[in-house]
Order: C-alpha cells, then structure tokens, then sequence
C-alpha cells in the first residue's frame, strides 16, 4: 500500500508480516509464460528440473512478439508527429487541388466548357431601344384617352392658394449707398442673382443699380438687362420697397475716375447669412457709399427673415416680366400650341428636354453611339472642361451614374415614359431644348410615338426667330414663357430652368406645379428589364404620373428655394369657407 517503505531485500521470517510490492505494469507480450520478478529471498533457491528452458524460450517468443508491433507503431507515430508539428502542410492542400483543376480545364476544349456571362445591374445600361422595339406593337394597339383632362386630381386638403405680396405705402428713408452687381450665368442664375439684389438692397436700404450680366464663354450671350425684362416694369414694380436706378450718379463715380474696377469690391462666400450683410457690408456700404459685389451668384442662403424673402417674391414673380420682343413672340406660340390641340381643349405638353452634346458630356453617361459616340463626348468634355473629367485617380462609372438617375433621359426614354403614362399619339408636345444630341437619329422615335410634337423652330417663321436666333438667354426665355402655360410642363434632368419654372407654375395655378418630375432610379430600371410587358410597364409609369401629381402642391422647408416653393412666403391659403387673405390685400 502507499504510504508504507519497501525494500527490496526480504529478512528470514519476514514474508508473511511484510507487504507485497507494488504491482509492475503488464507490458504487451507478458502473459503466463512470462518471467515475472518477485523480491528474492535469503538462502540457496530450489531448482525445478525443466522450468530454466521453459522459461527462456516463452521469454524470446515474447520479444519477438514486441518487436514486430512496436516498430509499426513507431513509424505511425512518427508520421502524425511530423505533421502535426508542420500544420502548414495542410494549406497546400486546396491549392494543390486548385492545381489539379486548371490542368484538367486546361486539357479540355474551349466548347466543351460552359460559359458563364454575368449580367450587368438592372439599370446600369441603356437599352430603351430594344424595349421599344419589343413593344412598340402593343402600345400602338393602346387606344387610352383623356389623360390630359384627368392628369391633375389632388387637391390640398386645406384650401387652394393665392399670391398674396403686399404693397409697402410707406415712403422709402435716404439711402446708404450703392450697390452694383454682376450677375452671370445661364438665365435663371441669373434671374437668382437679380432678385438677391433685390432683397440684399433692400434689406441694407440701399440704391440697386440695374445689375449687369456678366458674358459667359459657355452660354455667349452678350444681352442686356433690358434685351430680355422690362426695366420699366421693373423700376415701377419695385419702388416703394426699393430704388432701383441705371447707374451710380457722376459726381460719384469721379472718386473712382468713372472706372468700377476701382470700386470696393466685396468677394462673399456663397450662400452667406442674411446677418453678414448687415455686420460686415452695411458699414463698407455706408463709410465708401458705393461698393460692388462680383461674382454675385448663389451669395444669399436660402433661410432668411420674412421681409427679405417678400421682397424675392416681389423681384421673382411680380417685378420681372420679360421684355416686350419676347413676350409678343410667345403669346404667338402659346397661340398656335393651343390650334394644334383643339381635340384636348387647347391643352398641349411642355417638356425641357437636355440631350445637348455639352449636356451628355457632362455627365459621363454612356448610351448607343459605341466608339464613335465615346470619341465626341471625350473630345466635348476637353473643350468644355480642360482637364477636369481626366484629373488623376478618378474614376468614372457610368452604369452607376445611370443606376443613381443622374443620366439625361434620351428623347426615346420621354416618349415612352408619357405613353405609359396615358398620353395618346395625338397629345401636343411643346418641346423645350437646345441642340439635340444627332438629332435625326433620336428625335426619330419621339416623332413616331407623338406626330404633333413641335418646337419653338417649327412654330415661328424664320423672320420671327430672327432676332433671337444667336441669344441664347433669349432663345431660353421664350421656352420658357410658353412652357408656363401648358396645361403639363415634364422635366427630365433638373437645373435652374425646371426650379424656377416649377416655382412659377406654382404661383399662377393655386398652389399647384402641374408638372412631372420622374424618378429616374426607378425609371431606368424599368426600361432594362427585358419581361416587362406593356400592361406592367403602363401601370408603374401610372403610378408614376399620381406621384407627381401628389408632389404638386408643397410646402417650403428649411434650406430649400423660396423661387421653386412659393407656399407659404409668397402665397396664402384660401379656405373654401372663409378667406384667410384676400386678393385685394395684395
């Protein structure tokens, strides 16, 4: 037992009183015949006749028997040893079999191995086309009507609205100074840049010198303030709110040796507080009594106290009337729209399309032209943008371009989209645009699906465009003047045209824009899937158009432009039961 010595050595008349010794291991091969050890004893030992032989030759059978087994153990133990102390052996294992796999491809014919061709997202490639082709049948065999009477049903919920811009009666003070803008851009920037000044001038109670518009190397257009509004109208409109002259007095200028360059000249961040007017120009303004802001775009934020944001309702949708050349040419063409779509009740389509060349360089999208089309638009862009669409490490990813709705719509995907829509073949189209992208190839599906479609080339003879042919803002402002008074003005890529015309609409139809303003994520999506049928396609493009339609009438929030909603700055609501402002408070 443990606990208790043992000696190996036995004494005389001990054995039955002392404890037996451990018990050794049975190692393999010991058995009965085995030798085993037991402690000796003192005095001479007693041979046993025969048992010496027998014992000897159990013992050799015995590690014989050891000797074969134990050495295959040992090699298999040696084995796994190795391999577990070198894992990494395992690692080679799948490339091994990846190996094994490319020799065996490798060994095969190219046509005996199938091929796998992944499809691009939906929606990141232009295949209207051949979604027109596919069903162009089944749309021309669609005899829907009407929608032009049907397309506008919402209503908002609290009354209709009315422009409600109340006249100041009160005299103006004496002025702190002059201020003199640059406003440049296209049109409509500068049309925000005019009616800024309008509310800057105002707010610091300072004479606004007509502003001047900058000449653009893009747009080319060297017209005047008074080429494309009436200053007239203007100056009259404006004057109890503010003064509104042609030029800063000599007497004033000889300080300056009659030259602006040598006038202050503020350098404004864009989009700047209303309050950096007043802390930071106002005493420049009052100490020089003459300074210049240049350039003047975007340099008011669109939040700012209730008296600056009437005096933009009143330059925006009151003071600036085109001038007399364009509106005369416009009534002619709203005129000769609404012959053309007597069977509608003289209600026709505007649509601002942008498929110029410039426009589709500028985006980056890609669509049916292949190399030839890649050249042009890569050669555009060098012209138009030296330098900025091949900066190092940028990358441009045109089916995700198109993907995100930021794509141009071509004229083919417009056709489409207001068949689906509900709009027959026999729907008149006012088509707003520059240049058209190869014009004969893609205005040509356009054509088949809408036959009555026209543009202010095709209304107005070649003496009544005349003088407006190389003015590109006054080319603008004509579109413009007849898209106003369609009973649907569509947009289909955005920019400051669609936002001040929505605007506009809003203010001369109660609140409502009456226009379509497509989701191109989803639109794109459409045109690509190669299983939509008419019927499918018809009734997501419905959907579509009562979307729009509930989108008509909204609300300004905070940081959006007051020139796109005109509710609640520029407008008030008119209850069914009661007025809550009267148009005679105007």
């Amino acid at each position: 037992m443990q606990g208790q010595a043992y000696s190996r050595l036995g004494s005389f008349g001990a054995a039955a009183s002392a404890p037996p010794p451990p018990s050794a291991p049975v190692r393999p091969g010991a058995g009965a015949g085995g030798a085993s050890r037991t402690p000796a004893k003192a005095g001479p030992a007693r041979a046993i006749p025969g048992t010496a032989a027998s014992a000897t030759a159990a013992a050799r059978a015995g590690v014989a028997h050891r000797g074969g087994g134990g050495a295959a153990r040992r090699v298999a133990r040696a084995v796994l040893a190795t391999l577990l102390r070198r894992q990494a052996v395992f690692l080679f294992a799948p490339l091994l079999y990846v190996a094994a796999m490319l020799l065996y491809m490798g060994s095969l014919p190219l046509d005996a191995v199938p091929r796998i061709i992944a499809r691009q997202p939906p929606g990141s490639v232009y295949r209207s086309p051949q979604l027109y082709a596919r069903l162009r049948a089944d749309m021309d065999a669609d005899n829907s009507t009407g929608a032009l009477a049907t397309v506008w049903r919402h209503t908002y919920k609290g009354g209709t609205w009315w422009p409600c811009i109340n006249n100041m009666t009160n005299g103006l003070p004496e002025s702190n100074g002059y201020i003199y803008v640059e406003a440049n851009g296209g049109l409509n920037q500068q049309r925000t840049s005019i009616c800024n000044a309008v509310a800057i001038a105002g707010f610091l109670n300072a004479t606004l010198i007509i502003p001047n518009f900058h000449f653009h190397s893009i747009w080319r257009d060297p017209s005047k303030f008074s080429d494309i509004y009436d200053k007239d109208h203007f100056v009259q409109r404006l004057q109890n709110d503010v003064r509104v002259v042609d030029e800063i007095p000599d007497f004033m200028m000889e300080r300056f040796g009659h030259n602006l360059s040598n006038v202050f000249n503020f350098k404004i961040k864009a989009w700047a507080r209303i309050q950096y007017y007043k802390d930071v120009v106002l005493p420049k303004l009052v100490e020089e009594r003459v300074i210049r802001i240049s350039p003047f775009a975007n340099r008011l934020s669109f939040d700012a106290p209730s008296a600056v944001q009437r005096l933009r309702c009143l330059a925006n949708f009151e003071a600036l009337k085109f001038s007399k050349p364009i509106v005369s040419l416009s009534e002619t063409l709203v005129s000769r729209m609404r012959e053309r779509s007597a069977e509608s009740d003289g209600k026709y389509i505007s649509v601002h399309l942008r498929f110029e060349e410039d426009m589709i360089a500028f985006s980056c999208c890609v669509y049916d032209g292949g190399d030839e089309e890649k050249k042009e638009m890569d050669a555009a862009r060098e012209i138009g943008w030296r330098g900025k669409f091949t900066k190092r490490g940028r990358v441009i990813r045109p089916g995700v371009i198109r993907m995100n709705g930021k794509c141009p719509l071509t004229p083919l995907e417009v056709g489409l989209m207001l068949r689906g829509m509900g709009f027959s073949n026999k729907t008149a189209i006012f088509l707003a645009s520059g240049k058209i992208y190869r014009a004969e190839k893609n205005m040509a599906s356009l054509l088949e699906m809408f036959p009555l479609l026209q543009t202010k080339e095709t209304l107005a003879s070649e003496e009544e465009l005349a003088p407006f042919k190389n003015f590109s803002s006054r080319m603008a402002a004509v579109d413009y003047s007849v898209c106003a008074q369609s009973e649907v003005f569509v947009t289909t890529q955005g920019g400051n045209f669609p936002h001040f015309l929505m605007g506009h609409r809003r203010y001369l139809y109660g609140g409502h824009s009456k226009t379509i303003k497509p989701d191109k994520r989803r639109l794109v999506v459409l045109f690509d899937n190669p299983r939509i049928g008419w019927k499918a396609l018809k009734r997501h493009l419905l959907n579509m158009r009562a979307h729009s339609d509930a989108k008509g009438i909204e609300m300004k929030r905070p940081s959006e432009s007051i020139y796109t909603f005109p509710c609640p700055d520029c407008m008030c609501r008119l209850n069914r039961t009661e007025h809550s402002k009267s148009k005679h408070s105007r």
